[in-house]
């Protein structure tokens, strides 16, 4: 159940990120998408990980 979390978290954290850089609106919306899709592949392998271990 990491997954939906760490959509969230990583586009906050995208958003952050270009906001700190001075990007526009649309710099903010892409950082914040493609941090939200790293979040979510680590937070897919972190939960296929840890299945597989228990």
């Amino acid at each position: 159940m990491l997954f939906f979390p760490a959509i969230l978290i990583g586009a906050a954290f995208g958003w952050y990120r270009a906001a700190r850089r001075g990007g526009s609106r649309f710099d903010r919306i892409q950082y914040a998408l493609v941090h939200a899709i790293f979040f979510a592949i680590l937070a897919l392998f972190a939960t296929i990980f840890y299945h597989r271990m228990t």
